[in-house]
């Protein structure tokens, strides 16, 4: 039997930090995985509001401290007091941890996806390309440290910025598809569904101008925006600027069973983010029964088959997207497969499929060499 070992990940954030969304959700279940292998699993994110300093999550020891700017400081004296770990997961998300650089130990990079455009989202130019300048340098630096993805448009870019080590392990989900498929007509009023973090990158908005163009098409449709963030009350202003408050509903965060509800109540999942690491919620929707109609970014592009699991819009567009969620009602029996297929495709990505291979890999690199710097 093999000593256990010790992993430790650094994030910003941990998954009971209120602007916690997928990534940390899936994180939380690689680490829960390894600690229920007998590893000591820790997890080192940013402190935040009337939080704990130290808490325990599923098996995973989670430590907070510092804040933006300070908690790569606060991490750096934390950790020159333990004991040494086998293997330090660094986060990124758009700034990285320098952790080869402090830890002096094995490292492995950890991306969801490269930001690129999605800087622009947040931050108004010169910060945006600043903040871009800054990604490219940061994976310049990190050429020979072992990098960890979900989605091959990420793995790609990472490539063609000079990363020698790449492993690609998609994300799983806990939804388990439903035993039985059950009977869905797709037919007005359509019921449309978005499950998100309310954040500019989002791009929640094109969801609702999806509903308008239905709307003046004369098609009923409604929406459902599942989610909290801080764009929540531009997106309410917008609702009510295109007179679409009876049929646009901001069901709040809901618990794991009532999103699977609301899901498989849903006629299709719109999805129009500017880039993911995959899709999360395309997936939870599939094991619902719910195919999706998303843009032709990296992540959505692999977690919905266009023609097969759902629709690929032809841009990023409203409009592109209103064309796609016409397309089945002009066409139910390619919505039927679709349903068909999306419903089988989600038991692939389920947490027994994935944990096991991406846990053998984590506890592989555990026993290597120091990675290069």
């Amino acid at each position: 039997m093999q000593r256990p070992l010790r992993f430790l990940m650094l994030n910003w954030r941990d998954p009971e930090n209120p602007a916690a969304g997928g990534a940390e959700r899936v994180s939380l279940g690689y680490l829960a995985a390894l600690a229920d292998r007998g590893h000591e699993v820790w997890w080192y994110a940013n402190a935040f509001k009337d939080a704990a300093t130290e808490t325990l999550l599923h098996g995973v020891r989670i430590r907070r401290g510092g804040s933006m700017g300070t908690s790569i400081y606060h991490a750096w004296r934390w950790y020159a007091r333990q004991p040494s770990f086998d293997l330090v997961i660094d986060q990124h998300h758009g700034i990285p941890w320098l952790a080869p650089w402090w830890t002096q130990t094995r490292c492995v990079a950890y991306i969801h996806e490269v930001l690129g455009p999605i800087w622009s989202a947040f931050y108004p130019a010169p910060i945006a390309q600043l903040g871009q300048l800054q990604e490219w340098l940061t994976h310049l630096i990190y050429r020979n440290i072992p990098f960890w993805t979900a989605c091959q448009g990420t793995e790609r870019m990472l490539s063609s910025r000079g990363i020698r080590q790449i492993k690609r392990i998609p994300y799983g989900v806990h939804t388990r598809s439903l035993p039985k498929l059950p009977d869905k007509t797709y037919q007005e009023p359509l019921k449309l569904i978005t499950v998100s973090r309310l954040a500019p990158n989002k791009r929640i908005q094109h969801a609702i101008q999806t509903l308008a163009r239905l709307k003046d098409l004369g098609i009923a449709a409604s929406l459902d925006i599942v989610g909290r963030g801080d764009e929540e009350p531009f997106l309410r202003q917008l609702v009510q600027e295109q007179r679409l408050g009876d049929v646009v509903h901001f069901k709040g965060n809901l618990s794991e069973s009532e999103k699977d509800n609301a899901l498989a109540q849903a006629h299709l999942l719109l999805h129009t983010s500017i880039r993911e690491g995959w899709g999360l919620n395309v997936i939870e929707a599939n094991a619902m029964g719910t195919p999706s109609v998303v843009y032709p970014v990296a992540g959505l592009v692999e977690s919905t088959l266009h023609g097969l699991t759902g629709r690929v819009a032809k841009m990023e567009s409203p409009e592109a997207l209103t064309e796609e969620v016409i397309h089945f009602l002009n066409h139910p029996a390619d919505y039927q497969a679709c349903r068909q297929n999306a419903w089988k495709q989600a038991n692939q990505f389920h947490w027994d499929e994935i944990l096991p291979r991406a846990c053998d890999w984590l506890e592989f690199m555990a026993k290597q060499k120091s990675s290069s710097t």
